[in-house]
């Protein structure tokens, strides 16, 4: 707008003030050379929100605890100000995104017409419109991190409003919506559960001003045949391992169509876990297509949480792998864990006491995947911003500090 009427007062002043007859045929071409001259460029968004990525991404994970602290008992002022000291160490060390938790078990940490608000959350204020604007006015990009088919407890299933969808197939029969463990959790067999992750994330997109969706490693919660036993012998499918698998891909899509429909600019990123092979087996997530195929993200963060001694899984052994898997210009960001500091790594064999014989394993290996030209992740801020961590804390800025992002 400001634009326009910057156009529009200078086309004005040329209509007055030009003299002579040429003037009036020097009309077009003094627009045009005043734009020029003032270096007005013809982008103007209408005014609607311009996504805010980087490359390489530098990021940290907030988890729904850091949401749940942050948010309980505050209002908002309090909750803008507890997210703001999050950020700010979060920017000081050199990051340029965050992922941000705001739906883990079908919750939102934001007003919601599809899904219940999460515990702590009030009508008072809408605790992503106040984060999304504390963190972009730090420049940093945040994306909206979701888990698609993680549901509730049973006894919080029960309390539910009749008028959600989740609740609705909980108390019907069938198996849109199944019991394990402790939890439920959606099917992605059904066009009609993946139509509702789809319209859970278009409410996100078309509400906020979002840099980005995220989702992680929650694909199939079992191996257990029982769990979508009636959808898979209704599909007609022979192979049950691949059938599951093209039902994840099938719900990736959906939410990738969902991004690109609102915006091409916001990004759809996926955390899978770093071991592919668990990934591809038992979550049925088909991490080397979603890699190397267009149309399924634009980032993966695998989380390779293992030391460079891990016995069965080295980080950089499992960093390259994960690099050589990359094609059609998806980018690679390692997931990288502090909460291991300090502790026995109990599946690393003979490195299971690498963590505690060496805190500085994190800034390492963000010195190696952001040399590679790789971007990093780390997991969480929690452990990230622990008193005892303050030490790899500004080892890991300082790598941070190193590389250079570029606006996307």
């Amino acid at each position: 707008m400001k634009r326009r009427l910057l156009l529009i007062l200078l086309t004005v002043s040329v209509l007055l003030f030009g003299c002579g007859k040429d003037s009036e045929n020097e009309k077009l071409s003094l627009q045009e050379q005043t734009i020029s001259q003032l270096g007005i460029e013809e982008n103007d968004t209408g005014g609607k929100y311009v996504p805010l990525n980087y490359s390489p991404q530098k990021a940290v994970w907030i988890t729904m605890e850091d949401m749940r602290k942050a948010v309980t008992g505050t209002d908002r002022e309090g909750f803008t100000g507890n997210i703001a000291k999050i950020f700010e160490k979060i920017k000081d060390m050199g990051a340029n995104t965050v992922y941000l938790h705001v739906k883990a078990y079908n919750d939102a940490y934001y007003h919601s017409k599809l899904s219940p608000t999460a515990s702590g959350v009030t009508d008072e204020y809408d605790p992503l419109t106040e984060a999304l604007k504390a963190a972009h006015g730090m420049e940093l990009s945040v994306h909206a991190w979701i888990n698609p088919l993680r549901c509730m407890t049973d006894e919080q299933m029960q309390k539910l409003d009749e008028k959600y969808a989740i609740k609705k197939w909980y108390e019907e029969e069938g198996d849109k919506i199944c019991h394990v463990g402790d939890r439920w959790y959606l099917s992605p067999a059904y066009n009609e559960v993946r139509e509702f992750i789809g319209d859970e994330v278009t409410e996100i997109l078309e509400k906020y001003d979002i840099d980005g969706i995220h989702i992680d490693d929650y694909f199939y919660p079992t191996k257990d045949e029982d769990f979508d036993e009636k959808a898979f012998s209704d599909s007609g499918s022979k192979e049950l391992d691949s059938w599951r698998r093209d039902n994840i891909d099938l719900m990736v899509k959906e939410i990738y169509d969902r991004v690109k429909e609102s915006d091409e600019r916001i990004l759809f990123g996926i955390s899978p876990q770093g071991n592919i092979s668990i990934d591809e087996n038992e979550l049925y997530a088909d991490v080397r297509k979603w890699c190397s195929e267009k149309g399924y993200c634009d980032y993966i963060v695998p989380q390779i949480y293992y030391g460079f001694k891990n016995e069965n899984m080295p980080f950089e052994d499992t960093f390259h792998e994960w690099e050589s898997m990359i094609e059609n210009g998806v980018e690679l960001t390692a997931g990288i864990c502090t909460y291991k500091i300090g502790n026995v790594d109990k599946w690393a064999g003979t490195g299971s006491r690498e963590w505690i014989e060496d805190s500085c394993i994190p800034s390492r290996e963000c010195s190696l995947v952001l040399k590679e030209g790789a971007g990093a992740a780390v997991y969480s801020v929690e452990s990230l911003l622990s008193e005892s961590n303050a030490e790899e804390y500004e080892n890991i800025k300082k790598e941070f500090l190193k590389i250079k992002s570029e606006r996307r």
